[in-house]
């Protein structure tokens, strides 16, 4: 056997090695996919989705047709069932662009404690009035005085998908 054909198979397992060792820095966010995640659209929410949102940098997820960013995570999810007309609130946030989205708000969702939030809460939307729906989970820790903000840097990419109703 030649002392290359040794070195190339040793090289592979190194990088291989090495890659492994890398994936395990960086976890990934567990999510369950959307009901409607294989929608054509959100395939093109997700590209134009902003790399960094808060400050915090995107990171890998365990589902299709979702996004997350930070640690602990804020999480985009293309392709959630849309909602029927709710007595919840409804509000309309609009970017710099003109761009209008209408979000229902679920403030410090009560079933918002996750290990990746580390239990301390968290607010979730829900876009009214689009198909397919998007749902955006936010941590405390990002929301600030107004956890809106957030929406605001996602209405481009949200805004792929067809609205359908509004706020009222």
């Amino acid at each position: 056997m030649s002392p290359r054909r040794v070195a190339v198979p040793s090289l592979a397992l190194a990088l291989a090695a090495g890659a492994t060792m890398l994936s395990g820095c960086a976890s990934d966010v567990v999510l369950d996919a959307a009901p409607h995640a294989s929608a054509e659209v959100c395939a093109q929410v997700l590209r134009v989705a902003p790399s960094s949102l808060a400050g915090a940098d995107r990171r890998p997820t365990t589902s299709q047709a979702s996004l997350a960013w930070g640690d602990p995570a804020i999480t985009l999810r293309c392709g959630v069932e849309p909602l029927p007309p709710t007595p919840e609130r409804c509000i309309q946030v609009t970017a710099g662009d003109g761009t209008v989205v209408d979000w229902i708000v679920h403030e410090d969702d009560p079933q918002g404690s996750t290990a990746d939030d580390g239990g301390r809460g968290r607010f979730a939307f829900t876009t009214y009035g689009r198909v397919p729906a998007i749902e955006v989970v936010v941590p405390v820790e990002y929301a600030g005085s107004d956890a809106t903000a957030i929406l605001v840097d996602l209405a481009g990419a949200v805004s792929r998908t067809s609205p359908e109703r509004a706020c009222l």
